[in-house]
């Protein structure tokens, strides 16, 4: 771990380091059974698990994402997760009810540990493989104003552990990889990261300012 006076930036993952999904199975239950569909609780998490799959294995699809090209991708999650279930629905009609079952909050203590560290003097980036929705989950959070870069998987055409995320935030913030510290929770995160040359912590967000001896 780098001490803080050889840090300038901390870079943060999103899902599963600043974010938590809150769990969609009852509201995507609730959604199909408005229209028809009775399905189980097992079914329906079978089916989300198709559709996360094949959510992450678009995030590092080349741009440009415009608003049609995101649209276009929740209509194709919307397919992939009516099709795991058998559910004779639409995708075009299903897919804004699907997007509106998935709410985030942040995972405990982050918004704290942002103030810590940005009191520290240290620029902050969120560098996540999404979509680029993600800057308005952050806002509706209440964090945007907390990072000086938000890069995405979408944005930089890459998805982590490709170093190019990396990059593209560290550009923006002027500041070299050797002066930066990244902190995730996957092997992605890690992996991208060292292929960065950016130094690795792993989660929780809350403990990152005590482990730096910022408190």
């Amino acid at each position: 771990m780098r001490s803080p006076d050889e840090l300038d930036a901390v870079t943060v993952d999103a899902l599963g380091t600043l974010v938590e999904l809150d769990d969609p199975i009852p509201r995507l239950r609730a959604a199909l059974a408005a229209r028809g569909v009775a399905r189980s609780d097992a079914k329906v998490a079978s089916a989300f698990r198709a559709e996360a799959t094949y959510y992450r294995s678009r995030l590092g699809d080349p741009g440009p994402w415009d608003d049609e090209t995101v649209a276009a991708l929740q209509r194709d999650c919307a397919r992939v997760f009516l099709a795991a279930l058998a559910a004779p629905l639409a995708p075009d009609e299903f897919a804004p009810a699907f997007v509106e079952t998935l709410r985030f909050r942040l995972a405990d203590g982050a918004a704290e540990a942002l103030v810590t560290l940005k009191r520290a003097g240290l620029a902050l980036a969120c560098v996540s493989n999404w979509d680029p929705t993600l800057h308005e989950r952050l806002d509706e959070l209440g964090i945007a104003s907390s990072f000086d870069a938000v890069v995405t998987s979408a944005e930089a055409g890459a998805a982590k552990p490709d170093p190019r995320i990396f990059r593209m935030a560290l550009a923006r913030l002027g500041v070299a990889p050797a002066r930066a510290l990244h902190i995730g929770d996957s092997d992605a995160d890690r992996e991208g990261a060292s292929a960065a040359g950016v130094a690795f912590a792993p989660t929780p967000l809350v403990t990152l300012p005590e482990r730096l001896g910022l408190e």
